[in-house]
């Protein structure tokens, strides 16, 4: 599905990512792990057309999309969600699914529209705010916001940035189900950054370590939180 081959994109003097090679093949939830500044949200920023690379390509179902910009990647089949949530404040709730599903070809946004958006919020337990501005629901409800957007684009691949990100257990347990049902009910390959491993244990089939822009390790979440390379980069003693 996707594949990331010789990825490089430098900032200046910076190298964010140095030669990362990963694919992803099939259905399922896959992790994305590593410290803080290991160049994870580079590398969702560069898959997602934010960002150009500076060397290397990346492919989507065997299209290269490597000079493709975020509304063109939208239309092919990838969305994603960020680790501030970034709705649209001054919009009802429904208004910002609607708004999100105009980014998709004339087509496929007139395809059951209206009822999606419905299942949605219902889905996400939003249906009850759905005539509320955005920027009156509390984070937790703004992250669900967010992922109902990603969600009415109908996406191939999901990429979801910390999801867990200022949710409490609770809330974090919530979420574990949600991903579960995208990835098993919807069929939606999911690829997530997240410092929470207790959630990227529950939900990931496979996990991918970074460190300092380049890729340290990728295994089962069981095999991960004991690879010595990961234990010394991100998960400590």
């Amino acid at each position: 599905m996707l594949a990331i081959e010789g990825l490089c994109r430098n900032f200046g003097g910076l190298q964010a990512l140095s030669g990362v090679d990963y694919a992803v093949a099939g259905e399922g939830v896959f992790g994305l792990i590593g410290p803080n500044g290991s160049g994870k949200t580079t590398l969702f920023n560069v898959v997602t057309g934010l960002y150009r690379p500076s060397m290397g390509r990346v492919s989507f179902l065997g299209e290269d999309i490597s000079r493709r910009g975020p509304h063109q990647i939208v239309a092919r089949g990838i969305a994603r969600t960020f680790q501030t949530p970034r709705v649209y404040a001054r919009m009802t709730v429904r208004e910002n699914l609607a708004t999100a599903r105009h980014t998709l070809p004339r087509a496929a946004r007139h395809a059951g529209g209206e009822a999606r958006i419905d299942a949605l919020l219902e889905a996400t337990g939003l249906i009850e705010r759905r005539d509320e501005l955005a920027k009156s629901l509390p984070l937790p409800e703004q992250r669900r916001l967010e992922l109902a957007r990603a969600l009415v684009r109908d996406p191939k691949l999901l990429l979801l940035d910390e999801p867990a990100s200022g949710l409490s257990p609770e809330e974090t347990d919530d979420l574990v189900f949600w991903i579960q049902d995208i990835r098993d009910d919807l069929g939606i390959t999911v690829l997530m950054i997240e410092h929470d491993m207790k959630l990227v244990a529950a939900v990931s089939d496979r996990v991918l370590a970074m460190n300092t822009g380049v890729v340290i390790a990728e295994d089962a979440p069981k095999a991960i939180q004991t690879h010595p390379e990961v234990v010394a980069a991100y998960l400590g003693a």
